[in-house]
């Protein structure tokens, strides 16, 4: 922070050659306060998980090559929020001239009212102080922005209300660009500017200012520009022209996240789960939040799903939110004071599901809902296989395939799931096995069951239909035992509404 006595042009001239105060370009800023954290081993860009060792060292190389950059990936990739980021690399506050548009530096004014001003009032010339917050502009590039817009225009009332000529500097209204001086500019979405608006910043990029009009006005602006940009756009074929590209930097490719872990990580971090006021306590079981993250996975890899548009980190992230509001909302039906959200929850999430992902031919054919419900079994069976495929769960499914059923219904308590699924032989126990604590509440209890009977079914070791209900898989080697049961004349109920049958 600087000291507070520096009020004046002429107390900045003097706390400058005392280095009481830096002055340097904005590219300078950044890299020297990018090396001091490095030194330091501080936290670049907090937040941001999974680019440790990809996206970030490449972002690392730009800002220590004074580049302009472009940050190329699908949605949801955290692209904005890495551009958000790079203004903690900037100082805390810098000098600027009082009431500038454009954020003059008082020492080296370029506008014209400032430099008159200071021709004026010289060292008496009143400081102000910008913080860094302020300092960072971000723009959505759509088609309808216009070069005035971007960088300016004349303003004719402003030259009629002051009796100037047009062609005066005092008479330009400054775009988003100019107003960006002596900061970061940021510009999302880059390849849909239209064209001519991207020839427009061909002399920031290059000769590093704007001319506003035609006249000869010249801003010699002292901006770093980042992009973010879709790599599908992002080429000869797409929306980009090439000499705007010619002229960014570096280009760096962002990513989803590697693995489940990071994705739940990330997940975690952004959601709304911890809900107060008179609502129950939540609490999510790791493997419901397995579940909602391999969902995503799922989807990245499903052919029905467009991989040029991706499956957004916000697929997750809305998804378990919905998962805890329906176990939020099981638990106040039921007066439970703790919301334990259920992997059969998820299919109640489908509506944060069909609207995250853009499908093919072959997916659209079949509908958006079919196909989440697919995603979901699929998610399901991957992380089962992970808890059961090494414990033994033949007891279980031939209480099933001897016409045993269950009953089971979304808002069912977990005392009343507990009740019912006792009747199973080794249902609670292998629930135990897959990793539930011996001291399990009851409620989280009922979810590591009604996992194992989801994972079953998913497995396709027990069966589930809309019309029967669950139901023993119809495979060679149990139909003898389900035939076996028909004789008998078991019951079989048949289901509707939101109730589940497993037998």
């Amino acid at each position: 922070m600087p000291n507070s006595t520096v009020s004046t042009v002429g107390d900045l001239r003097l706390a400058i050659e005392r280095g009481e105060v830096p002055r340097r370009s904005v590219h300078e800023e950044v890299r020297q306060n990018l090396i001091r954290k490095l030194r330091a081993g501080e936290a670049l860009f907090p937040g941001i998980v999974g680019y440790d060792e990809t996206v970030v060292p490449q972002l690392v190389n730009a800002l220590l090559s004074r580049h302009n950059f472009i940050l190329l990936g699908l949605r949801g990739q955290a692209k904005t929020r890495l551009l958000r980021a790079l203004v903690t690399l900037l100082d805390d506050v810098i000098p600027v001239m009082p009431g500038c548009e454009i954020n003059d530096d008082p020492l080296a004014p370029i506008c014209g009212a400032c430099r008159a001003r200071i021709a004026t009032e010289g060292d008496h010339t009143p400081v102000a102080w910008l913080p860094r917050d302020r300092r960072y502009v971000e723009k959505l590039a759509t088609p309808d922005v216009t070069i005035a817009d971007m960088v300016g225009d004349i303003d004719p009332i402003k030259a009629a209300r002051s009796g100037l000529q047009l062609s005066s500097e005092l008479t330009m209204h400054y775009g988003l660009l100019p107003r960006a001086n002596r900061g970061i500019f940021a510009i999302n979405e880059l390849p849909d500017l239209a064209g001519k608006i991207q020839v427009g910043l061909f002399n920031v990029l290059q000769e590093g200012d704007v001319q506003i009009k035609g006249y000869p006005v010249r801003l010699p602006l002292d901006v770093l520009m980042a992009f973010t940009a879709n790599p599908e756009d992002y080429t000869a074929r797409g929306k980009i022209i090439t000499p705007l590209k010619d002229r960014i930097g570096s280009e760096i490719r962002t990513h989803y996240p590697a693995g489940r872990a990071e994705g739940m990580t990330i997940t975690a971090q952004e959601a709304w789960l911890t809900r107060h006021g008179s609502a129950p306590r939540t609490e999510v079981p790791a493997f419901v939040a397995e579940v909602v993250e391999e969902i995503a996975f799922q989807a990245r890899q499903d052919r029905r799903i467009d991989k040029r548009s991706g499956v957004s980190q916000r697929l997750p992230i809305s998804a378990i939110e919905n998962v805890v509001s329906n176990a939020e909302r099981r638990a106040l039906v039921n007066d439970e004071p703790v919301a334990v959200p259920r992997v059969t929850d998820i299919y109640a999430a489908l509506p944060s599901i069909t609207g995250k992902f853009e499908m093919e031919y072959e997916g659209e054919l079949k509908g958006a809902e079919a196909i989440a419900r697919e995603l979901i079994r699929a998610a399901v069976a991957n992380v089962a296989d992970g808890y059961l495929a090494h414990l033994e769960t033949r007891q279980v499914v031939e209480w099933f395939d001897l016409g045993g059923s269950l009953q089971l219904a979304d808002s069912t308590s977990a005392e009343g799931l507990l009740a019912r699924t006792r009747e199973v032989q080794g249902l609670v126990e292998l629930a135990h096995a897959a990793g539930l604590p011996a001291e399990a509440s009851v409620p989280l209890l009922a979810s590591g069951v009604d996992f194992v009977l989801e994972g079953l079914y998913a497995m396709k070791k027990i069966g589930r239909s809309d019309e029967r209900g669950y139901h023993a898989t119809e495979t060679p080697v149990r139909r003898p035992a389900r035939e076996a049961a028909l004789r008998d004349e078991t019951p079989m109920p048949t289901g509707g509404g939101k109730k589940k049958y497993y037998n």
